[in-house]
């Protein structure tokens, strides 16, 4: 059985899986596959599940807020900010619904508050600038 091996990389540490017989994903146009031997690609994969089977062995899953995929010389390297696996599903499931998608919904907070400082400051500059102070 041919394999390959996949790294996953978060912003604290990293994994390495040998023998890894197919990936399965899913980026924005949709799902796909990649078997030992696979054509080099990149690609973003959206938050979600993806799932690995590690030669015959029953699939693993990996949950993820978003990651960029690469594969290269059966080398798969998947980058995130975070990720969880587990053999699983339904408890990697409930994982993803309640801890990556909070995650998710408070970094866009986040996005929106910084947004709306940005927004304040320029409002401030240009009121500055009209009233002559440079």
């Amino acid at each position: 059985m041919n394999t390959f091996s996949l790294v996953i990389l978060d912003a604290t540490h990293s994994e390495t899986i040998d023998n890894v017989s197919s990936f399965v994903g899913e980026d924005s146009s949709g799902s796909f596959g990649i078997l030992a031997g696979h054509a080099r690609m990149i690609t973003t994969l959206v938050m979600g599940l993806a799932r690995y089977r590690i030669a015959d062995q029953p699939w693993q899953y990996l949950a993820q807020p978003g990651a960029v995929l690469y594969f290269s010389d059966n080398l798969l390297t998947i980058s995130t900010r975070h990720y969880l696996r587990d053999e699983n599903y339904m408890r990697i499931s409930n994982d993803l619904a309640q801890k990556l998608l909070v995650e998710e919904e408070q970094l866009h907070t986040v996005k929106q508050n910084l947004q709306k400082m940005e927004e304040e400051i320029l409002k401030h500059m240009w009121e500055l600038r009209r009233e002559g102070v440079q």
